[in-house]
C-alpha cells in the first residue's frame, strides 16, 4: 500500500494509520499528539488546514504528520 503523505487530502488519513495531530487547544504552541486514526471527521476531499480525525484515544484534531500505515500483520488481524 502506498502511503499518501499530503495531510490536506482526505485519502491521506485512513483508519488505523498512525498520525500526529494538532488539537484545537494546542494550535498556538503547535503541540502534536500521536495516535491511531479511529474516524475521519472531515467530509470534504480537501481541507486547507488539514483533515480532522478522531484518534482511538478520543483526541480530535487535524493531521499534522502521517507517521505510518498499518503493518501487514495488522491487516492480517483484520484491523
Amino acid at each position: 500500500m502506498e502511503l499518501h503523505r499530503n495531510r490536506k487530502q482526505r485519502g491521506s488519513g485512513r483508519i488505523w494509520f498512525i498520525v500526529d495531530i494538532i488539537r484545537k487547544e494546542d494550535q498556538r504552541h503547535g503541540k502534536k499528539t500521536r495516535g491511531i486514526v479511529q474516524e475521519i471527521l472531515t467530509n470534504s476531499l480537501f481541507h486547507p488546514h488539514g483533515i480532522k480525525v478522531r484518534l482511538k484515544s478520543g483526541n480530535v484534531g487535524r493531521i499534522a504528520n502521517i507517521v505510518s500505515a498499518p503493518s501487514s500483520e495488522d491487516n492480517e488481524k483484520g484491523y
